[in-house]
């Protein structure tokens, strides 16, 4: 049974329970700040566990793609190395919300088990909580009597909170759970040993399947436990691990999945799976890491040098790094592995089939730099070496692996090889010393402490009033205190709000809550689990007070006219450069709008332009702003309504049109489009592999960017003495400048054969060779042409010229390369040597090297050191 079949027969036992199939979220949160990653296939519905909203309906089941790679659940170092860590993996789960609990959630999960996939009984055993007195919880007595109706009582083992009491972070929805674990071992294994001694044990082949969480806490800051609102159920199902069973392998990188993929990768290196255990993790490893990034470009995150995006570069460049250090592939292979990909999971997940083309451009161009980068650490390991034994030293410097790992990408140990292979160690506890300081330091700036939320009045779901209401008369439902990057402030919840919170690329309202002469200012409006919180530096006086809430007014106008521009742009950006362009991410604030798109060349400047006055053409047109606030996704789809690259839409959504404009969409915008004013570009950019991004400007940031040019434009009239056509004043300028260039070079290079003409009178013979040893007033140019042009005239030639220009210096050493060979000289690698006494570096060949530096000083000294060099010294 493949991969496929199995989670589309999972899917069908669920369905024909009454479950409804709902497809996975994104990898990547939102609205979330506990989580970076969706790590459980609970995530999305955290918000029906807490009472903050109401599912419509209380039975689902769905495949979820989870990402376990930062926080708590870290199972980054152990992919590839083991037969069943993955950092992407497939949850597949069933949930009840309020509805079913312990009997039935236990009774299908054996059903689906031994009568649908019709795993042997003798083959299974289940954990369930043996209860925890610091939490004040019992044993799990209702869950092991529901057992013994399915299962021998001695295969039901009692286990720890530790591994049966399921917490998803330090805070949230938790509760005891029961596990189903499958021994896996022959059957010749089996005989010589009962299975449940190695539950719980890390043995590769007995392995948890399911697992069986009942939500009934929330776990709170101060470490205490409160009932959660209602019960509920939470399971989860690895399908990595189940088809590793049903297929009867002994890894889950043998199932049909990952050998496929895995093939390709043999196919491309030449190198056998299952030939040596190196080569076998490099495979796994890049198996596994080729799902995580294509599934993250396709939910919409992209590689970056910061937050998730950082740890998808990680992850990627981990990958490469296997295939480079182990395969010995020194070309782009991701890009192609993600494509077989593609193909392979396309079917349930049309998302890698939407960003196919956009998965590959991105995965290519990021290995390509990345091998940019290997070469360049490389390069910079080589001067380490160097300037290692010319210090006589043995060790490379902790903080010198360090930088080749934090910049380069070189992990300890092929820093170590290299090192080995050149004779020298590294500093092993120097690396770890920095490794720490740089993990402390990101946990520091990443770090958020929140306490528990206090409660003011009874809770109830926040009302956003903010499409027609700027003004409201509120109170507050509860408050909770925030510590972050050694700033506090609170977060504040109102039984209704005309404050939007941040999303859809809008910022966040900002305003005051009024009572009598107190005013309470708020500088931010976020979502967390779709519960609109208020941020303050302060809490009101009076927390049981009626208040009056105000929004920024003249901010929120001018964040609109820049959201609807945004809309206007997109449908612009389709038009003009093709329906391929796809929204990929925005900012939209009171400042600007900055809009990211699909596109895999520059936007020409004739193409801005026409974007530009197209916008403006529909500003002019006044078109009004047409809305509906509850349509049903199917029918905003049927209507072409566009949606926001990587988020998710519930049942019902709001919809937004603007003439051919159409787009789901939850800001806040203006009533016509004429209001928008006036619709200024400033800046175009590529953001990544086939994603452009733009920024402009509306309303009275624009005119105020127009009225500036304008007088910019008079003061260069000014200079110019007020000439009738400007324009061609700046191109004479222009041409006048070019000229008197020219001249100057001219002169340089007369200066230059005036000074060679001087050296000639330097240039030493001695046992048929001809040396010249000089420091001199010039440039690094001037330097090269100068010993370029002498050795044209003496034959053999060796030169070395110490250079000083302004406050910059350099070395330039000239080899015959006849004598270069003859003698073993090299004169890269004498440069690199010498260099560090002018504070520089460089390199170059054998017969020719260069290095600059900027310590004038240190040129005689350098100058006598590479005389040594040729005489032997």
């Amino acid at each position: 049974m493949t991969v496929s079949a199995i989670r589309q027969q999972f899917f069908d036992f669920f369905e024909s329970k009454g479950h409804q199939i709902v497809p996975s979220a994104p990898m990547v949160v939102k609205n979330d700040p506990t989580l970076m990653f969706t790590n459980a296939g609970m995530n999305q519905f955290k918000d029906f566990f807490l009472g903050y909203q109401v599912p419509a309906n209380r039975r689902v089941a769905n495949s979820q793609k989870c990402l376990r790679v930062s926080g708590k659940h870290n199972d980054l170092e152990e992919v590839g190395v083991d037969t069943y860590h993955h950092t992407m993996f497939e949850m597949l789960g069933n949930w009840s919300f309020g509805d079913y609990f312990k009997e039935e959630a236990i009774g299908w999960a054996w059903e689906l088990l031994t009568t649908v996939y019709k795993i042997p009984i003798d083959q299974l055993y289940v954990t369930v909580f043996e209860g925890d007195a610091k939490d004040g919880v019992p044993q799990d007595t209702e869950s092991i009597n529901i057992w013994k109706k399915h299962i021998a009582e001695e295969r039901i083992i009692l286990a720890s909170k530790k591994d049966n009491f399921w917490e998803m972070g330090d805070t949230g929805p938790c509760g005891p759970c029961t596990e189903i674990h499958v021994d896996l071992r022959s059957p010749e294994e089996r005989a010589q040993g009962d299975g449940r001694n190695w539950v719980n044990a890390d043995h590769p082949q007995v392995i948890e399947i399911w697992n069986n969480v009942f939500m009934e806490f929330n776990r709170k800051a101060d470490g205490s436990l409160e009932p959660l609102p209602s019960k509920h159920v939470d399971t989860g199902m690895g399908l990595e691990r189940l088809a590793m069973a049903l297929q009867g392998k002994q890894s889950n990188y043998d199932t049909d999945l990952f050998q496929t993929l895995i093939a390709h990768t043999v196919k491309v290196c030449g190198i056998p799976y299952k030939q040596a255990e190196t080569t076998d993790i490099a495979l796994r490893v890049i198996a596994d890491h080729v799902r995580t990034i294509a599934f993250s470009i396709a939910d919409g995150q992209l590689p970056a040098n910061n937050g998730a995006g950082y740890v998808i570069r990680r992850i990627l460049r981990r990958a490469v790094r296997y295939g480079y250090q182990t395969l010995g592939l020194k070309e782009p292979f991701l890009c192609d592995l993600a494509m077989v990909l593609t193909d392979l999971m396309g079917t349930p997940y049309t998302e890698l089939i939407n960003q196919k083309e956009l998965i590959f451009k991105v995965i290519k161009e990021e290995e390509l730099s990345f091998f940019r980068t290997l070469e360049l650490g490389i390069k910079r390991i080589d001067d380490l070496i160097v300037s290692v034994k010319a210090q006589g030293a043995k060790q490379l410097d902790g903080k010198a692996v360090f930088e080749l790992y934090d910049t380069y990408g070189f992990p300890l140990d092929l820093t170590s090889l290299i090192a080995r292979e050149n004779e020298l160690e590294v500093d092993e506890v120097g690396f770890q010393q920095e490794l720490q300081i740089q993990k402390d330091r990101s946990r520091a700036a990443t770090s958020i402490e929140t306490d528990d939320w206090q409660q003011v009045n009874p809770d109830v779901t926040t009302q956003f009033i903010g499409y027609d209401d700027k003004t409201a008369s509120v109170k507050l439902i509860k408050y909770r205190k925030v510590s972050q990057k050694g700033k506090a402030f609170y977060q504040l919840v109102l039984d209704q709000t005309p404050f939007y919170a941040e999303g859809g690329g809008q910022i966040g309202d900002s305003g005051v809550l009024q009572y009598g002469s107190e005013s309470i200012h708020i500088f931010d409006t976020k979502k967390e689990n779709n519960l609109i919180v208020h941020l303050s530096t302060e809490l009101p006086s009076q927390l049981d007070a009626t208040f009056e809430a105000r929004i920024d007014l003249a901010k929120q106008q001018q964040t609109a006219k820049n959201h609807s521009a945004t809309h206007l742009l997109h449908h612009a950006l389709r038009s003009i450069l093709g329906t391929h362009v796809e929204q990929k991410g925005s900012l939209v604030s009171d400042k600007g709008l900055r809009f990211d798109f699909s596109h895999f060349s520059k936007v020409t400047d004739e193409q801005l332009l026409a974007i530009e006055n197209m916008v403006n053409s529909a500003i002019q047109e006044a078109q009004a702003l047409v809305e509906n606030r509850a349509l049903d996704i199917e029918s905003a789809k049927q209507k072409g309504a566009m949606a926001l690259f990587g988020e998710k839409y519930g049942d019902t959504v709001r919809v937004i049109e603007f003439g051919p404009s159409i787009e789901l969409c939850g800001g806040i915008h203006v009533a016509n489009t004429n209001q928008i004013g006036v619709f200024k570009l400033v800046a175009e950019s590529a953001v990544a592999a086939g994603i452009r991004r733009i920024e402009a400007i509306t309303g009275d940031t624009a005119m105020a960017y127009y009225k500036d040019k304008a007088a910019q434009l008079e003061q260069i009239e000014a200079l110019l003495k007020k000439p009738a056509d400007i324009v061609k004043a700046i191109e004479e300028l222009q041409q006048k400048n070019t000229a008197l260039g020219k001249e100057i070079e001219k002169f340089a290079k007369l200066q230059a054969q005036a000074l060679k003409n001087e050296l000639k009178n330097d240039v030493q013979a001695q046992d048929g060779l001809h040396f010249l040893f000089k420091e001199i007033q010039t440039d690094a140019a001037s330097a090269k042409d100068i010993l370029f042009q002498l050795r044209q005239e003496f034959a053999p030639f060796v030169g070395v010229l110490a250079h000083k220009d302004s406050d910059k210096c350099g070395l330039t050493v000239m080899i015959d390369e006849a004598l270069a060979a003859q003698n073993n000289w090299n004169a890269a690698q004498w440069i690199r040597e010498v260099s560090p006494l002018i504070q520089g570096g460089g390199g170059g060949q054998a017969a020719f090297a260069t290095a600059g530096g900027k310590n004038p000083a240190g040129l005689t000294a350098a100058l006598q050191a590479l005389q040594n060099k040729l005489s032997g010294e």
